[in-house]
């Protein structure tokens, strides 16, 4: 992995944007700075960086509403950084989406470490798949009406192709694979986050429920106290 990245820093505050900046130029990141959300959003749709980090305080449009549309279209690293020392504020960030939250005022060395954290697990999603897979020779995974091509990832419900961001995919593939097995929420984090994620595990809930939002009437259901499993009918042999 190279440092070759480009990095958003949205930040009101011009010194923590500047003092941010400077620390990751020294470590050969690409950045730009953007003092509103609405900056950030233009920058999105025309010159999408590889990763945020995001304030939550910020004129206009708060730092939660840009993580939640960013984490509709894209898993793209999202570092939240925000004075609220709250355990509700991280929670409702982490379930927005967010990959990491640091407290101001923090240390920007720390902040250069968990961005270099944060992009070599991106890195190993985008480009590899290290886990063990029983389908790994075939093709695709059907389940009823799904249809999961794993090379291409690309995934078919009911006829029609769905986009699925890489975590979605990762979700689903693993869900599949071993359908009316319930996986324990510590079980997927490890599967789809890497076993490095120290994240609320409340990140699961989240990306199942953006999930249904595109597969609608999609098989999954919660396990009280546990998990989630795919249900399949098992077909009676005759």
């Amino acid at each position: 992995m190279n440092n070759n990245y480009l990095i958003a820093i949205v930040d009101d505050d011009q010194h923590i944007r500047h003092l941010v900046e400077a620390y990751l130029q020294k470590e050969n990141y690409r950045t730009v700075g953007l003092e509103t959300a609405e900056e950030a959003w233009t920058l999105w749709r025309t010159t999408p960086p590889d990763m945020w980090v995001l304030d939550i305080m910020l004129p206009g449009m708060d730092g939660y509403e840009f993580c939640r549309r960013i984490r509709n279209e894209a898993e793209v690293p999202i570092i939240m950084i925000s004075a609220r020392d709250n355990e509700v504020d991280k929670i409702l960030g982490l379930e927005l989406g967010s990959d990491d939250y640091l407290v101001k005022p923090f240390s920007p060395r720390e902040l250069v470490a968990r961005i270099k954290r944060q992009l070599q697990r991106w890195y190993k999603l985008k480009n590899a798949d290290d886990k063990p897979s029983r389908e790994e020779e075939q093709a695709k995974i059907e389940h009823g009406q799904l249809q999961l091509w794993l090379e291409d990832r690309r995934v078919f419900w009911n006829g029609e192709e769905v986009d699925m961001t890489i975590k979605e995919f990762a979700m689903l593939k693993v869900l599949a694979e071993y359908p009316n097995r319930a996986f324990t929420r510590d079980e997927l984090l490890t599967y789809v986050w890497g076993d490095d994620y120290f994240g609320s595990d409340r990140a699961v809930d989240h990306l199942i429920k953006r999930m249904r939002k595109k597969l609608e009437d999609l098989p999954i259901e919660a396990v009280w106290g546990l998990g989630y499993r795919m249900r399949v009918e098992e077909r009676e042999s005759i």
